[in-house]
C-alpha cells in the first residue's frame, strides 16, 4: 500500500519583516523586453537582531518570499544601550546614500523615515534620531542604515578589543 503524503507543517515565524521596495526591472534582448520584480526587505526580531536582503524573480510573491530569506540569513546583533538606544552617534554611506544615527534621550521615539524607520524599528531601537543625505533611494538608504547598525559598538566591547578596562577609557 502506498503510504499518505505528509505535509510539511508551515514554519512558524520567528522574524518580522517589512518590505522597504518593490520594483519592476526590465532586462532588454533581442527578443524584446523581460520584466521581472525586484524587492528589498527588512527582518528582525525587535530585540537587537535586524538583517536585510534583496531577491528577483518573475512574480513578485516569489521574489518577496527571495528577499525574506536571504534577510534571515543576513541576520546580525546590534549593540543596544538599555535595550532602546545606539551607543554612540554614527555615518554609514552605500552609493550616494549617506545615512546619519544619533543615540536620543528616553521618550524621544523613533525619528526617523522611510526605509531607515523601517530598520530601525525591526532592530527594536525605541529612541534614535537619524538623518538622511544624499540620494534617497530606498535601497541605499536601508543598506547604509544596515551598515551604520552593524559598526555600533559598546564601550564594554572597545575595552575589551583594546585590551584595557572601562574605567581607563572612561
Amino acid at each position: 500500500m502506498q503510504e499518505k503524503k505528509k505535509f510539511k507543517e508551515p514554519r512558524k515565524k520567528t522574524y518580522d519583516e517589512e518590505i522597504i521596495d518593490i520594483r519592476r526591472v526590465t532586462k532588454v534582448t533581442k527578443g524584446g523586453r523581460n520584466f521581472r520584480f525586484s524587492a528589498v526587505v527588512a527582518a528582525g526580531d525587535r530585540k537587537g537582531k535586524v538583517g536585510l536582503g534583496t531577491g528577483k524573480a518573475n512574480e513578485v510573491p516569489e521574489a518577496i518570499s527571495k528577499a525574506t530569506n536571504n534577510a534571515v540569513k543576513n541576520m546580525v546583533r546590534i549593540s543596544l544601550v538599555e535595550n532602546r538606544t545606539i551607543p554612540h552617534e554614527i555615518t554609514a554611506r552605500q552609493t550616494g546614500s549617506k545615512v546619519l544615527l544619533k543615540p536620543a534621550l528616553k521618550g524621544t521615539g523613533v525619528k526617523a523615515g522611510g526605509a531607515v524607520r523601517s530598520v530601525v524599528e525591526l532592530a527594536g531601537i525605541k529612541d534614535i534620531l537619524t538623518k538622511s543625505l544624499g540620494s534617497s533611494s530606498k535601497i541605499n538608504v536601508a543598506q547604509a542604515t544596515f551598515k551604520a547598525l552593524k559598526q555600533q559598538r559598546t564601550i564594554e566591547e572597545v575595552a575589551e578589543i583594546r585590551g584595557k578596562r572601562v574605567e581607563d577609557l572612561v
